[in-house]
């Protein structure tokens, strides 16, 4: 069972460890991954998560008077896609500077840096003031935090009346039939896959794990309503391997 409150014990995976020790292992699994990430995603999903970065940015709608903050932005995929379809200035954060620093990279070699704050914070007490931006965007990071309810109340806090938090995340699998098919990859070739190209298959056997402890789309969606949004929907994509939650500060 996913924690999101105040208990001493969350978990890594299928393993149960103190509160406080989890982001210090979470941020172990990126710094590992971190110069390998991107392929990683590609192999990982067999592609299909460009595209689910396409119709996530299509549903963010990037307008260029909107101001973006990108949690757990890694690499910078949404940051750099919001950029290129028009939208206003972005604050790229990420509790993983190993991460971030690859992000910076990528921002210098196609010249971005002028559109971008980099921000090291840990999406569960963000020092930035209420009220600061029009979207904030989570893609992929909202199942490795803690105290997920945290992320998304101080989402709600820094958002202006009028703006929109979106998160792309792995989800349920909604097509009968095919769970077999979706655990061998994810419990037997990703690790595999993890170890030959990023020299670490313990990091993508808790990557896998982690998709398994993350909330239902009913239970997200429940905790969205909980911290105040409203007008909270979701949409699965590919049957539900991923989803789109989305929520208004009205």
């Amino acid at each position: 069972m996913t924690q999101n409150n105040a208990d001493d014990i969350a978990d890594f995976g299928f393993r149960s460890v103190p509160r406080e020790e989890k982001s210090t292992l979470v941020r172990e699994v990126f710094d590992s991954v971190a110069g390998k990430y991107d392929i990683m995603n590609d192999l990982m999903s067999l592609g299909i998560h460009r595209l689910w970065k396409r119709e996530f940015l299509t549903a963010l709608d990037p307008r260029p008077y909107h101001k973006l903050l990108d949690l757990a932005a890694g690499t910078g995929d949404i940051t750099f896609g919001w950029l290129k379809r028009g939208g206003g200035p972005v604050v790229m954060s990420d509790i993983n500077e190993s991460m971030l620093n690859v992000g910076r990279d990528r921002a210098t070699a196609n010249g971005h840096l002028a559109d971008i704050e980099f921000l090291v914070t840990d999406a569960e007490a963000i020092k930035l003031p209420d009220s600061s931006f029009d979207r904030i965007s989570m893609a992929f990071g909202l199942r490795n935090c803690t105290n997920k309810d945290k992320v998304i109340a101080e989402a709600q806090r820094l958002l202006r009346p009028g703006g929109r938090f979106m998160v792309l995340e792995f989800s349920q699998l909604q097509i009968a039939g095919l769970e077999k098919l979706y655990d061998a990859w994810s419990f037997q070739a990703l690790p595999k896959i993890g170890g030959i190209i990023a020299k670490d298959s313990a990091s993508y056997q808790y990557l896998a794990e982690s998709i398994r402890m993350f909330p239902k789309q009913e239970e997200l969606k429940r905790m969205f309503e909980a911290a105040g949004f409203e007008r909270v929907t979701y949409r699965n994509l590919s049957g539900g391997i991923a989803a789109i939650h989305a929520g208004w500060k009205l």
